[in-house]
């Protein structure tokens, strides 16, 4: 956490030695979620959210204890750009690597995800997938309505489900789990709303992904099974924010999320609820920053943890 905290700190005083607080509106206000880019502007976003687990929710629900903490730290980057005149297509690209991390005592040992190991018994690290993504804005008259749809294509290299080394008790260790090993086609549907002077706003969206890709019981010696396992599945998360502006240039924010994985030919169901709080602020006319706080409360056939979240936005 020292690490992060200080690693943060230099980010923003660097920021404010190069750059200037210009006058003008608001990205933050008017930028939303749902909002369309005009034809050549960019939207450039990176989020970094360390997540750590060292408990579990089995398929009845009941809570079990982990034998080893488990941490993910995942970095997503969307590049967006506007390509109509009517501001209502944007095309993009996303990435997303994750390093993960098994063992430590506690939040400042989670953080040493950020070394990017990679010796496949406690420790892996990759970039695990590509989304060449469009957004559209369906309805001309409703303009804080869009979607985005992505096809997600996983390009980290398969290892297999045993790592090839034996445990305390002799027995064979599992790989650890990096990614899901899934194509995925992903659609999220966005909708806010201003209101009390645009002094407070609601934001929803919700997601329609469908897994795909070689089933579990299919896969080789050579490849890992436990990354499979969303394959054939749809995926249903539901969320909403709820933000407040102290002013034009900063928001506070809570959020709560309910997941469902629902069975699709693999036999899995899967579902968790979590909220979150957190805040973003505009450093200058183009760049903001965000960081927040999510905690898992219940779940079924998921890990239950908390998770440190912080990004980056560009508007050029």
């Amino acid at each position: 956490m020292k690490k992060i905290l200080a690693l943060s700190i230099i980010l923003f005083l660097t920021v404010q030695n190069f750059t200037a607080q210009s006058d003008g509106v608001s990205n933050i206000q008017e930028f939303t979620p749902s909002k369309l880019l005009r034809k050549g502007q960019w939207d450039i976003k990176g989020f970094v959210s360390l997540y750590t687990e060292t408990k579990e929710r089995d398929n009845e629900g009941n809570r079990k204890r982990r034998d080893k903490r488990q941490t993910f730290l995942t970095n997503t980057n969307e590049f967006f750009v506007g390509v109509s005149d009517n501001s209502r297509l944007n095309i993009g690209l996303i990435t997303r690597a994750v390093s993960f991390q098994r063992g430590g005592s506690n939040l400042y040992d989670a953080s040493g995800a950020f070394r990017l190991k990679n010796d496949q018994r406690n420790t892996r690290a990759a970039l695990t997938a590509l989304a060449p993504s469009v957004r559209f804005q369906p309805f001309k008259s409703i303009s804080n309505f869009s979607l985005t749809s992505s096809f997600f294509i996983p390009v980290f290299k398969d290892r297999p489900s045993e790592n090839g080394f034996l445990d305390a008790s002799g027995n064979p260790e599992n790989t650890p789990f990096l990614d899901r090993r899934s194509f995925v086609w992903e659609t999220k549907f966005f909708f806010d709303k201003n209101f009390g002077g645009n002094k407070w706003q609601i934001f929803t969206q919700l997601d329609l992904a469908y897994f795909f890709g070689e089933k579990q019981e299919d896969a080789d010696e050579d490849e890992n099974s436990g990354e499979r396992f969303f394959n054939n599945s749809v995926g249903l998360p539901i969320s909403a924010f709820l933000s407040y502006f102290p002013s034009s240039k900063s928001t506070l924010f809570v959020s709560g999320q309910q997941f469902y994985l629902i069975d699709a030919g693999n036999g899995v169901f899967q579902d968790f609820t979590q909220i979150g709080i957190g805040a973003k602020y505009q450093l200058t006319q183009s760049l903001n920053i965000e960081g927040g706080y999510n905690r898992f409360l219940r779940g079924t056939n998921v890990g239950i943890g908390e998770s440190i979240n912080f990004g980056l936005r560009f508007l050029l």
